[in-house]
């Protein structure tokens, strides 16, 4: 059998100074998190079926991975957190009255039926508020996705902030079936606004649903937006939807971050089909998708037995940091290690500096030289690793540091200072 040396499609290995900034800026997102309130979860890698079933409105069963236990039953590897941290809180919080707040940081697995060069394994870093159906809810969300990405550098970015109340208004006053509802958003996600026309004329829908349906394609900027949204909206559903993104733009200005706010009405809500209300995706140039998708699924935790209003975000860490590289931002990996090489006979001194610079906090590599290897290939060997400086114990119990970054050598004796 041929030995397999690579990875399969849609997954990656990660390494060395990527892998260090994927941590770094992990943690510093992570900060945030707690900054706002939010506790830790860790909900399992996969899950029963059930969990993500089509009812419970999340990634479609022809692009999910199986398998199978001892039992016979169908397992997922998860393609969602959200439907796994709903799950966990409707059991573990069932009696709680008060809003929960809770953050985590996991891998999901979609096998894309179209690959493209997508990933089908990435890191989501998210939170879920559990327990508060209110716009200022709403706005803390928004608020603590804006403050999560200037944590880590980024400054050109967008939230699109819609409401999928908005838009089943319309469909409602449309008289559109379940058949009719898919064909419309799947048209409306692509933009295909003729499409949608002509297809709705197609199935005889009214004149003023055509045309608000139509007008959707306008829907799409500042303040003004929602004064024509509310002009257009077909019922009572359709103004309060509008009148709570309104309320929340008030109280995101309170934060003082809604020039990062662009309103737009056509948002459907696309695959997942647990939203309820406030909608936003996060999207930066460098990257075709969205590095952050959210929304309010005030229904979702009562499939799992508990009745919640519920609302959360996910950022897509592998696409942010798509981005920051193709955008030319630092990362945040400081850490440069310091290499200690020695001679077989200093080996003592070599294990007892080391111990003491990793008391101090300090970084260490221990390096026995080999004779062969002259001094200038762990020079490079260092360089090449992103280590800071090394520290050469000679026979003779001279020691050198030498930094890594400037090149500068420098004769110290007894404790090194690093």
């Amino acid at each position: 059998m041929k030995k397999l040396l690579h990875t399969p499609e849609g997954v990656r290995d990660i390494i060395n100074v990527q892998c260090g900034r994927k941590h770094a800026l992990e943690s510093r997102i992570l900060k945030v998190f707690h900054q706002y309130g939010y506790h830790d979860i860790q909900t399992p890698m996969f899950e029963y079926f059930d969990v993500f079933r089509k009812e419970v409105g999340t990634i479609p069963s022809k692009d999910l991975y199986k398998l199978f236990d001892k039992e016979g039953n169908t397992l997922v590897l998860r393609p969602d957190i959200t439907p796994s941290v709903a799950r966990a809180a409707a059991t573990l919080f069932a009696d709680e009255e008060l809003p929960v707040r809770l953050c985590y940081t996991g891998n999901t697995f979609i096998n894309h039926s179209s690959y493209q060069g997508r990933l089908r394994e990435v890191t989501q870093m998210g939170v879920e508020f559990i327990g508060d159906d209110t716009a200022e809810a709403d706005a803390e969300m928004l608020a603590l996705v804006i403050e999560s990405l200037l944590s880590v550098g980024l400054r050109e970015f967008q939230l699109s902030v819609g409401n999928v109340d908005y838009f089943s208004s319309l469909i409602g006053d449309a008289g559109l079936d379940e058949e009719a509802r898919e064909r419309v958003t799947i048209l409306i996600n692509n933009r295909n606004y003729f499409g949608v026309e002509d297809y709705l004329e197609k199935i005889r829908v009214k004149r003023s649903s055509r045309e608000a349906f139509a007008s959707l394609n306008g829907l799409v900027g500042g303040l003004e937006v929602l004064k024509a949204a509310k002009e257009t909206a077909p019922n009572s559903s359709g103004v309060m939807a509008v009148k709570r993104l309104e309320r929340i733009y008030d109280v995101l200005k309170m934060y003082g971050m809604e020039k990062f706010i662009t309103f737009d009405l056509s948002m459907t809500g696309g695959i997942y089909g647990y939203y309820t209300g406030i909608i936003f995706r996060g999207y930066t140039f460098g990257t075709g998708d969205a590095i952050v998708k959210g929304g309010r699924y005030d229904h979702l935790l009562e499939k799992f037995g508990k009745d919640s209003p519920s609302i959360g975000f996910a950022i897509v860490v592998d696409e942010l940091m798509n981005a920051m590289n193709r955008q030319k931002l630092r990362g945040f990996y400081t850490r440069k290690n310091t290499m200690i090489l020695y001679e077989d006979r200093n080996t003592k001194e070599a294990v007892l500096l080391a111990k003491d610079l990793r008391h101090k906090g300090k970084n260490v590599e221990l390096l026995k030289k080999e004779k062969r290897k002259i001094l200038e290939e762990y020079i490079e060997y260092g360089k090449r690793y992103y280590a800071g400086s090394l520290i050469y114990i000679r026979e003779s119990g001279e020691i050198t540091m030498i930094n890594l970054v400037s090149g500068e050598h420098k004769m110290i004796s007894g404790e090194a200072e690093v």
